[in-house]
């Protein structure tokens, strides 16, 4: 990780304006300086077809297109739906409502943040319906494919807000990446948040946005290590329980932090349990051992 987190620090604590995620649906806010139309049906018809692959379009109109990945198909109890991609009208973003704890965790945009918030006044929301009984790395191809196509299909868009976790990037960064297939999700979609913990120097940080795949979040309460160091074991270990399905076990444990690396010689004990920072939800605590704060112990 290149992050300064020292020179961005946040103090903890709960608060309910805390960005809230959802494991039901994934939203995507495309950011425009100015307000846009509604791209051609037809073509959005042949983006989505570039990049998602056989889609059939179900609605559209001047506020909302929907789209049937028919390449991808969930079953319930009432029968097989191709999952559905839906984009909006462009409207008002609203923002500028974001407040500075959520800034302060928008870690790829630090440099750009300020004035992508403040100058794009107008957003398209993107989301997914339906897709919530797909394995989690179809969904997540999914979700990253359809991105690919929106920036593609709104040349006006400057960047791509997620909702569900934090994340903030330029839209060119998207055109433009190389990021490998498998890794999108954890790169793009996935946050690692840092928190100071008030009146202490107990630190606190999590992941956000492996809900939206039926996955646990990470979360770490210490001291005494480099939060640098930290942040990247959580991106290593985000990565391992979504290429491994989410092997980890109430008691299991993980490798730790050796001499500024992740070695075997270190085992730090994972426990599920409730999310200390908002939204709620359900992590993965790992006992940094002799760094873990709040009276954990590897016990």
């Amino acid at each position: 990780m290149s992050e300064n987190w020292e020179k961005r620090e946040l103090k903890y604590s709960q608060n309910s304006n805390e960005i809230a995620e959802s494991g039901s649906v994934f939203l995507m806010q495309l950011l425009m300086k100015e307000e846009c139309r509604m791209p051609e049906k037809e073509c959005m018809m042949e983006i989505m077809k570039k990049y998602v692959g056989d889609i059939e379009c179900f609605c559209y109109d001047e506020k909302v297109a929907g789209f049937s990945a028919k390449d991808y198909l969930v079953e319930f109890e009432e029968g097989t739906v191709p999952p559905q991609l839906m984009v909006t009208s462009c409207v008002r973003s609203g923002l500028d409502k974001i407040d500075e704890a959520q800034k302060s965790q928008m870690w790829n945009c630090c440099d750009d943040r300020d004035q992508i918030l403040s100058e794009c006044k107008y957003q398209v929301l993107a989301t997914d319906m339906l897709a919530t009984g797909l394995s989690a790395h179809e969904r997540a191809d999914l979700l990253m494919d359809y991105m690919e196509a929106l920036v593609e299909m709104y040349p006006e868009c400057e960047a791509v807000y997620f909702q569900n976790s934090g994340k903030l990037f330029l839209a060119k960064e998207i055109r433009n990446h190389e990021v490998p297939r498998e890794n999108r999700f954890i790169y793009f979609a996935v946050n690692v948040r840092f928190f100071n913990v008030s009146g202490t120097e107990d630190m606190v940080i999590d992941t956000l946005g492996m809900k939206t795949l039926s996955m646990p979040d990470l979360q770490y309460h210490f001291h005494g290590l480099e939060p640098d160091l930290v942040a990247n074991h959580a991106y290593n270990y985000a990565s391992y329980i979504y290429d491994n399905n989410n092997p980890i076990k109430d008691g299991n444990t993980v490798d730790g932090i050796y001499d500024e690396v992740i070695s075997r010689n270190v085992q730090w004990k994972c426990h599920y349990e409730n999310s200390i920072v908002q939204p709620s939800r359900d992590v993965i605590d790992i006992c940094m051992n002799e760094y873990a704060s709040g009276n954990r112990t590897a016990q």
